[in-house]
């Protein structure tokens, strides 16, 4: 970044709607962003959570926090507050970066008095801070401090980032991300995909969401431009196609939902994009019809499918597709491994499976986490002793998911192997949505199941239950209870109530009758019930 802006200082960094920043703009809004924190006692490994939407001035505090050599958290604005509590206060930090409209949410955040005490607001919004909320600076408080960049203490171990995924306990997991995890990844994309000062790179996911990793830090190391979407035309695929052709982007990426719903609405013409080079995804499964809509408009454009859960730091592995699908069935894998990672598809006793049997899949390498923040147990639970090896820091991550091995040697995903699904690339444990149901007192009993959708989503989330003798009990109630406690995509779509839930023959609730039970209505139905 600080090269950049020695080299190109008028190059554009970041474009949003009508706002510009070049590179010498971005370099030194943020060095005085982390002198201003350092000068604040923000110390080295310190955390700094960012309630924002995805804007240049995010861009600015991920950046000025990382020079401070902190520790960037970014939230959702769109989860409740009492989420978002549970994320802030397990990071035991002091302050939280804002902008945008979050001002209801950061007013029942200092509702608590504990809370209140501890954490301290720096506005970074051009506007003033919202009423109800105090701001110990602002942007204005940026000017004050020199634009040279700070003296840097971080090693390449050190965290950069904390994700927050779902818990299946109810409690969001943080992932921790060092800054030699990133630059591993993007040492190896960058040259791969032949990224370049000329390219105009697409900004698609949330920032709290570790697509948005590669968006950044790969536009930058290679002092391109980073073209942030606006949130509100992930359901308006025409303005997105428009949006393609206006900025005369080169790159695009995101997760497969937002390209499958273009596919739908059929907003890419034939030789559109002339600009684009490259349409990447991640995140789940891209339909094959989609796909085959996309690469026979676009035959200048080469598509590639990225694999790799947050654990391992935004991807593990990779696929060029090579030609045109000849059917729509026709799976599409996730290919070889990334360079300097190991993909691994092992039975029960962690051995390797043969060509063509279902496994395990494990993944090994300079991507993996050091664990989850302050969490021994789930870490020992998911990063495991490389089979074989003295060496203790030699692990593997049990991904969850199950794969197969072709014959040409590359991986197919299957499915999952527990509760967890993905919608619109998010990664959710059915588990939480679960926790927050169990808690309603009109509810006997709940279970949530993930069901396939031709819908944006991809895959619908169910929620068969039982009311208590003689309570009225509706979907709309129970939606308007979980999304006290749950953010916007983890609500599920579709609900049934039952007079008791299926078990299996131990007793289990059975599951896969349930995914049976909600099946016809929800492939190709959309809407909750």
């Amino acid at each position: 970044m600080t090269e950049q802006a020695s080299r190109r200082p008028d190059a554009g960094a970041v474009v949003f709607k009508d706002e510009r920043l070049t590179y010498e703009a971005l370099e030194r809004a943020s060095n005085r962003l982390a002198r201003l924190l350092k000068d604040a006692g923000c110390a080295r490994g310190d955390r700094v959570c960012l309630l924002a939407p995805k804007s240049p001035a995010a861009i600015v505090a991920i950046l000025g926090v990382l020079k401070a050599d902190a520790v960037y958290v970014p939230l959702d604005p769109a989860s409740p507050p009492a989420r978002l509590e549970k994320m802030i206060v397990s990071c035991d930090n002091r302050w939280i970066l804002a902008s945008g409209a979050v001002g209801a949410t950061l007013e029942a955040l200092f509702a608590s008095p504990p809370f209140a005490a501890t954490h301290a607001v720096g506005w970074l919004g051009a506007e003033d801070p919202p009423d109800g909320v105090t701001a110990q600076f602002t942007l204005g408080d940026l000017a004050a401090y020199p634009g040279e960049a700070p003296r840097s203490a971080n090693s390449p171990r050190d965290a950069a980032h904390i994700l927050f995924t779902s818990g299946s306990t109810g409690m969001p997991k943080g992932v921790v991300i060092t800054h030699a995890n990133v630059r591993h990844f993007i040492d190896w994309a960058v040259p791969y995909f032949g990224t370049a000062p000329t390219d105009r790179i697409s900004g698609h996911p949330p920032l709290h969401f570790d697509l948005s990793t590669f968006d950044v830090f790969g536009t930058f190391a290679a002092g391109a431009e980073l073209h942030l979407v606006p949130p509100e035309l992930n359901l308006l695929p025409h303005q997105l196609a428009e949006l393609i052709r206006d900025a005369r982007l080169t790159q695009w990426f995101s997760v497969p939902s937002v390209l499958n719903y273009m596919a739908k609405f059929e907003v890419v013409k034939e030789g559109d994009f002339p600009s684009l080079r490259r349409v990447l995804w991640c995140g789940e499964v891209f339909p094959t019809p989609a796909l085959i809509y996309w690469m026979r408009r676009l035959p200048h454009v080469t598509f590639t499918n990225l694999y790799g859960p947050t654990e391992t730091t935004i991807a593990s592995s990779y696929y060029t597709v090579p030609s045109v699908p000849a059917s729509e069935d026709e799976g599409i894998p996730i290919g070889q491994a990334c360079g300097g990672e190991e993909l691994h598809v092992l039975d029960e006793a962690l051995r390797p499976v043969a060509p063509g049997e279902v496994g395990q899949l494990y993944i090994r390498g300079v991507g993996l986490s050091p664990g989850y923040w302050r969490d021994a147990e789930k870490t020992r639970g998911a990063f495991l002793p490389y089979p074989g090896s003295s060496d203790p820091q030699d692990r593997i991550y049990r991904t969850g998911d199950l794969a197969s091995v072709g014959a040409d040697g590359l991986i197919r995903f299957l499915g999952r192997a527990d509760s967890q699904i993905k919608a619109r690339g998010y990664r959710i444990e059915l588990g939480e949505i679960e926790a927050a149901l169990h808690p309603v007192e009109t509810l006997q009993e709940c279970a949530v199941v993930g069901v396939p959708s031709r819908d944006f989503d991809g895959v619908a989330i169910c929620c068969a239950y039982v009311p208590r003798d003689g309570v009225a009990v509706t979907p709309g109630g129970l939606r308007d209870v979980v999304a006290r406690s749950l953010p916007p995509y983890m609500l599920p779509s579709r609900w049934m109530a039952l007079a008791a839930l299926p078990r299996t023959p131990s007793g289990k609730i059975d599951r896969r009758r349930l995914k049976e039970l909600f099946a016809p209505e929800t492939v190709g139905a959309g809407g909750a019930a």
